[in-house]
């Protein structure tokens, strides 16, 4: 099994969750959060007040799936989430060991169908 996690521009999310459940993806935790990369903030005036924002608001999307469906889930993201300027985002993958469903005690493939 793998996790992917993605950290996506806010704008993006409705149309990528419409696209994963249309791919019947079973389960994603998303999350707020915010961040910077390359653009590494933004200065602006207000009200003749100067300031500085150096985060940025971004999306994080993480769905466990079993390794053949990795490169379906991480194409869709690419697909869904590009505008071609800076902040797009980023896409993570890391393995999973195991997955236990707390309800019922199921590990592994079982826990996340």
């Amino acid at each position: 099994m793998k996790k992917v996690e993605s950290i996506i521009r806010p704008e993006s999310f409705p149309a990528l969750r419409e696209r994963l459940d249309e791919l019947e993806v079973n389960g994603l935790t998303v999350s707020e959060v915010a961040g910077y990369g390359k653009q590494k903030g933004l200065e602006g005036v207000f009200r003749g007040t100067r300031y500085e924002i150096k985060l940025y608001p971004k999306v994080k999307v993480e769905i466990v799936v079993e390794e053949e469906e990795v490169n379906k889930i991480v194409d869709l993201i690419k697909e869904t989430c590009i505008t071609g300027e800076t902040g797009d985002g980023k896409i993570f993958i890391f393995p999973v060991e195991n997955v236990i469903r707390i309800r019922t005690g199921e590990e592994g493939k079982e826990a996340i169908i």
